[in-house]
């Protein structure tokens, strides 16, 4: 059932994204901000009571219905699994940038590139190199499809009902939102870091089996750990790895250089690469749901 779930709810995100996330997002800030305006004191036992309010209602509640739903009749249960996904999951809540910059970067038009990249990114962008907004776009691609889509289906399978992948995206959010706060973000940081571990991993390996496998093992090994954000650093280690990219490096700022790490071997990104990394992440996709699918039958029979 959880493989008509993950595979019924890709198919419905991409037929029908999911147009009002924004209200989503908002609804989680307003809750965030009041946790956090109620039990900020500087101390990392305040955060974690924030965070356990923050979290187990909806990952308990959201277990509870859907074994509930599943007494009542199971396809009730698969219908809310989708539902819970379709909110979750999903290339469309970040494709439609990379989208945009294949295509700015197609047609040559490097302004609309760099305006796309950072929008994306948050940031001013008007002083990037053609190779930097392809390099950043890669990177970004790789890093959103393992929070959206990868990360997300790990736990959904790991936990019972949609449990898993609202406690991942919760999770993240969190870490976002709190880490920065001191004390008060220090739990969401560590069980963020906990529910990254074996995810970033398995993501790693997806990349490594559909594409360079050596060379994605290879710099998954030697790079991953250089990198700022430790578990992003494995999946854009491998990734780069699998598609002979070169990611990472310092890039280009008005006062100087970002000094950042090398990741990947073999040619400078170039637009014939933005194509790879989404046959990349398509077929990586292909893998899992496969994968799960063999599983599957096997507890079966």
């Amino acid at each position: 059932m959880a493989v008509i779930a993950i595979i019924a709810a890709l198919l419905l995100e991409q037929w029908r994204p999911l147009g009002d996330r924004k209200a989503w997002l908002a609804l989680l800030s307003n809750g965030a901000t009041w946790l956090e305006s109620s039990f900020n004191a500087g101390e990392q036992r305040h955060g974690t009571i924030a965070w356990l309010l923050a979290v187990l209602p909806p990952v308990l509640g959201a277990i509870a219905l859907h074994y509930l739903l599943e007494w009542m009749q199971p396809l009730l249960a698969v219908a809310f699994d989708i539902l819970a996904l379709y909110l979750t999951l999903g290339f469309r809540q970040f494709s439609h940038y990379f989208t945009d910059i294949q295509a700015a970067i197609r047609e040559g038009d490097l302004d609309r590139a760099r305006e796309s990249i950072g929008t994306w990114r948050g940031e001013p962008a008007t002083h990037r190199s053609r190779e930097e907004v392809i390099r950043l776009a890669i990177e970004e691609a790789l890093t959103a499809s393992h929070r959206h889509v990868f990360g997300v289906l790990f736990w959904f399978v790991v936990l019972p009902g949609p449990g898993g992948a609202i406690l991942y995206r919760l999770g993240l959010f969190l870490r976002d939102r709190w880490g920065r706060l001191g004390a008060f973000g220090r739990t969401a940081e560590q069980v963020h870091a906990v529910l990254e571990w074996p995810a970033v991993r398995l993501t790693a390996a997806a990349f490594a089996v559909v594409g360079d496998f050596e060379d994605a093992i290879y710099c998954w090994r030697t790079q991953a750990r250089a990198w700022r954000d430790r578990p992003m650093g494995v999946v854009l280690a491998a990734g780069a790895g699998a598609m002979g990219v070169r990611l990472g490096m310092p890039l280009s700022e008005p006062g100087g250089f970002e000094p950042r790490p090398d990741l990947g071997v073999g040619e400078p990104a170039d637009s014939p690469f933005l194509d790879s990394a989404v046959g990349l992440l398509w077929r990586a996709l292909v893998l899992w749901v496969f994968v799960l699918i063999v599983l599957n039958s096997a507890r079966v029979l």
